[in-house]
């Protein structure tokens, strides 16, 4: 076995383990010494251990450099590893996919009233379980129910923590151990196999499937109900759409057919819209408001789509319904935590000011821009764009047809505009293509577009401001050169 070498001066390399300093003598250093107070010894200890353990493994491998066991370069290394390990693994990023609510980024941005809230109540004790009227324990239902009722015509509603966890939670408490009816074609599966058979498994309730894939008919459901069954439930395929020769039964005749036999008939929204969006040029989707009229004694939906705001579930019905639902063992479990609550109970309010819903609801201003906004926008920056990428991009003005998302209006799409950035390269065009759409995601705010045509795509429709790209230009070109 060879001895293990304690110097090496090739190429300006020197690996002498004698250079490299105990973790004692670094932490000495008055650099070090800042570090500890701003961020306390142990983690500026056990992070200057990984950091000089890391050159001894360099200097085994002969790779140190001379200048690296220093001590004032190593506190600056020692810093930086510090910061990094305190820095947020969330970033923000620049959405410029064409899809609004996007599920992989953070769907629905919130309104700033909830941001304001969060951070005016987040950090202090709150009424969040409390009734300052009574000087008692209350109900977190609170702070939210009311205007779910007012904005619903609901009779009761509770919240938990997300869809999902709405749909178990109504099932479990009203039909567990019992029958469940589901048209066939309502059978959906969503993002991350959330499937509504395996729903119903968990629930403890078990699925009968009605009618078939493209038609299902009141006589159905008649022809299914038995003693053992509990509940009728609708199902928004927000996700997809049976097209042509195809019939299915709405809540108002379901409901003639559930009283008629003394059934629950819940419907689940998915992504459901508090607000008639053809109001707003947008293709319009059921409202929890008209299932109640029709009938329905519960329906769910999403309060991180289509609504606009933090990730929840949304029940609201009947009050002997909701009631039911809101005293099962699960719903504590599946509770909302104060931050979202927060965030809800702003999001909600400003469903009280409809006429100026389009302007202080995200989600719904981004849905509502115009092309030619957002063609203007194009042709302010694609000059600006094309010298960062020059010379192995081209870029141009396009049309372009954004999504709205998270499984909402899955055919209808968005007239929008954006950029099409093209290699410059004969050959290898969609290799340099992916190497861009990798330098764009390790920018300090990563931009995220998407490769369709041979092409980098970028939809502009979520990018309000230029300001927040063209800050980073300078930072892309310097990448590519």
């Amino acid at each position: 076995m060879s001895a293990r070498p304690t110097a090496s001066v090739v190429h300006g390399v020197a690996a002498d383990f004698r250079s490299i300093p105990s973790v004692d003598r670094l932490l000495r250093h008055p650099a070090s010494a800042a570090l500890a107070l701003e961020h306390g010894h142990r983690l500026t200890r056990d992070t200057a251990r990984v950091v000089l353990e890391e050159l001894r493994g360099r200097a085994d491998r002969g790779e140190l450099r001379a200048s690296e066991p220093e001590l004032d370069q190593l506190t600056t290394v020692l810093a930086a590893r510090c910061q990094a390990q305190l820095a947020s693994s969330a970033r923000a990023v620049i959405n410029l996919t064409g899809t609004v609510i996007h599920t992989n980024l953070g769907r629905a941005p919130l309104p700033a009233l909830a941001l304001e809230r969060i951070v005016a109540l987040g950090g202090s004790a709150n009424n969040l379980e409390y009734d300052l009227q009574r000087g008692a324990r209350g109900d977190r239902d609170s702070l939210v129910e009311a205007l779910l009722c007012r904005l619903t015509g609901a009779q009761a509603a509770t919240v938990v923590n997300n869809n999902a966890a709405a749909v178990l939670l109504m099932i479990a408490a009203l039909a567990q151990g019992r029958e469940v009816l589901v048209s066939r074609g309502e059978l959906v599966e969503i993002g991350g196999a959330f499937r509504m058979p395996d729903v119903m498994a968990s629930a403890g309730a078990r699925l009968v499937e009605v009618g078939t894939t493209n038609r299902t008919h009141p006589q159905d459901y008649e022809r299914a109900i038995n003693a053992h069954t509990a509940m009728l439930m609708k199902v928004h395929t927000s996700n997809y759409a049976i097209q042509g020769f195809s019939s299915a039964v709405d809540e108002a005749v379901l409901s003639g057919i559930a009283r008629k036999h003394g059934v629950v008939l819940a419907s689940d929204l998915g992504s459901g819209s508090l607000i008639d969006l053809s109001g707003y040029g947008l293709p319009r989707e059921p409202l929890p408001q008209d299932k109640l009229e029709a009938g329905c004694d519960v329906v769910s939906f999403s309060g991180d789509k289509l609504l606009g705001g933090p990730q929840a579930g949304m029940i609201v019905g009947s009050r002997e319904v909701v009631e039911r639902i809101r005293r099962h063992p699960l719903k504590r479990a599946l509770r909302v935590s104060k931050l979202p609550l927060l965030a809800l109970e702003a999001t909600l309010q400003l469903y009280l000011r409809p006429e100026l819903l389009a302007r202080d609801l995200p989600v719904l201003r981004l849905l509502t821009r115009p092309r030619s906004a957002i063609l203007r926008q194009a042709r302010r920056l694609r000059a600006a764009v094309a010298e960062a990428l020059a010379p192995r991009f081209t870029v141009e003005v396009v049309p372009l047809m954004s999504q709205i998302g998270s499984g909402s209006l899955p055919v209808d799409r968005l007239a929008s505009a954006g950029l099409r950035i093209v290699s410059s390269a004969s050959r290898h065009g969609d290799r340099e293509l992916e190497t861009l759409a990798q330098t764009l995601r390790a920018l300090p705010r990563p931009v995220l577009g998407r490769i369709a045509d041979h092409a980098v795509l970028w939809d502009l429709r979520c990018l309000e401001h230029d300001r927040e790209l063209r800050v980073q230009l300078p930072q892309l070109r310097a990448a590519l050169t």
